[in-house]
């Protein structure tokens, strides 16, 4: 069976770190878009519009194919990859974490910044709660409403999730399925006469 989970958080959680002046204000969030990311983005620039740099990284996709790390004018890697790093190791997806510094007067070196980044980026994971999901499949199947118990029967033995249902002469149900179960279910499907299944979706 392949792997068809993956770990994310399910809320807003925040960090912070000190060092010689300079304050790393950090934010952990659950985001599902890039709209949604630059939403958030423009919240925090407008809330801490003083702050020097509001330094961030994402990733999207349960296969973590979507990222970025900005470094927000630090100088080059110092503040949007360390963040990143922090993403990976705690193998998150579908998350931003913004680190927002305000300047204290005494530069930090690109070792320093890194540290500070880093550990504000950890701050605020450890002060979240990771968890486990599954990948969904969501499907329509249409069909007769003479098979009506026999697609009932199989949706129900697998205990899918239904999402709507509409009941005529023709018939559709709207369900959503483990990644690991997608296939097993449509052919069990696929088999009642007059079945038409289509996928719709990953969630």
């Amino acid at each position: 069976m392949f792997d068809d989970t993956y770990k994310t958080i399910t809320e807003l959680s925040e960090g912070i770190y000190k060092e010689k002046g300079s304050k790393f204000f950090s934010f952990a969030m659950p985001v599902k878009t890039e709209e949604e990311i630059k939403e958030k983005l423009a919240e925090l620039r407008k809330t801490y519009f003083d702050a020097r740099h509001h330094c961030y990284a994402y990733i999207l996709g349960f296969d973590k194919s979507a990222w970025r790390a900005n470094d927000d004018g630090e100088p080059s890697g110092t503040g949007g990859k360390p963040i990143y790093g922090q993403l990976l190791s705690h193998d998150l997806t579908n998350v931003l974490i913004v680190v927002i510094r305000y300047f204290g007067g005494v530069k930090l070196g690109v070792s320093g910044l890194i540290n500070a980044y880093k550990t504000a980026a950890k701050n605020a994971i450890d002060n979240n709660k990771i968890i486990m999901l599954t990948i969904q499949e969501i499907y329509t199947v249409d069909f007769d409403y003479m098979q009506m118990n026999n697609i009932m029967k199989v949706l129900k033995d697998e205990s899918v999730k239904i999402y709507e249902q509409n009941f005529d002469n023709q018939c559709q149900i709207k369900f959503s399925v483990r990644q690991s179960k997608g296939m097993f279910i449509t052919d069990q499907l696929s088999k009642i006469s007059g079945s038409k299944i289509q996928f719709i979706s990953l969630s």
